[in-house]
């Protein structure tokens, strides 16, 4: 009997995955059965739980890939020299975990960001999960923080502020832009590059502030 190669085992094993996250993006978890995912793979029962022993193998094995996904993306930002203004990379990042969702979900780019709320709401109940995410989100939270440590550094950013809070406003942005293309559509990414490029313009020294808030305060 031939022998099976490791190319064809990982690539068995990538469809099963990538059927799975789809009929997960759909239906969400729990609405899922194992014949949902046998019927959007199209393989038997025995072909499928060769690799996975039942649902909830495979929900761990997604949630690991997505968190791993989003952590590799922000990493990568952080290791770029001078790292670009917030309004440059954020959307860099976004574009490079939608990339991710896209191949998984074959062009469908409402359907990652589902995932990854589903993966959110998950780890709100399975406590090997949520050790999971926690570490993934220390990972990203300190790539984060070396890209403002550089900004304060370089003058650009001020430094009154902890790196630490203005890594997780970033990573918020990021969050929320997602849960957004979930829930609501597909916002584009230009809009989180020209939202933050408007926000960061703001100068809360200039005298038009100045003047704009006490116009403010006499109207009141």
């Amino acid at each position: 009997m031939a022998r099976v190669s490791q190319e064809h085992l990982d690539a068995r094993r990538r469809q099963i995955l990538d059927g799975a996250a789809r009929c997960f993006a759909r239906n969400g978890f729990h609405a899922t059965s194992m014949q949902d995912v046998l019927r959007e793979v199209d393989l038997s029962a025995g072909a499928v739980y060769r690799y996975f022993k039942g649902k909830e193998e495979l929900i761990g094995a997604i949630v690991g890939e997505v968190l791993g996904g989003i952590r590799h993306a922000f990493e990568e930002a952080a290791e770029q020299t001078p790292p670009p203004p917030p309004d440059v990379l954020l959307p860099q990042v976004m574009e490079s975990v939608l990339r991710m969702g896209r191949r998984l979900a074959a062009g469908d780019e409402s359907a990652f960001p589902r995932l990854m709320v589903q993966v959110w709401t998950e780890t709100l109940r399975d406590e090997k999960l949520s050790a999971v995410m926690r570490e993934g989100y220390e990972a990203v939270q300190g790539a984060w923080v070396r890209i403002v440590v550089a900004y304060q550094e370089a003058g650009i950013m001020r430094s009154d502020v902890p790196a630490e809070h203005v890594a997780r406003a970033m990573i918020a942005m990021a969050q929320g832009l997602a849960a957004q293309r979930a829930l609501f559509g597909a916002p584009p990414v230009s809009a989180l590059q020209n939202g933050l490029k408007a926000l960061i313009s703001m100068d809360a020294d200039s005298d038009r502030w100045a003047q704009g808030r006490e116009a403010s305060t006499e109207r009141d």
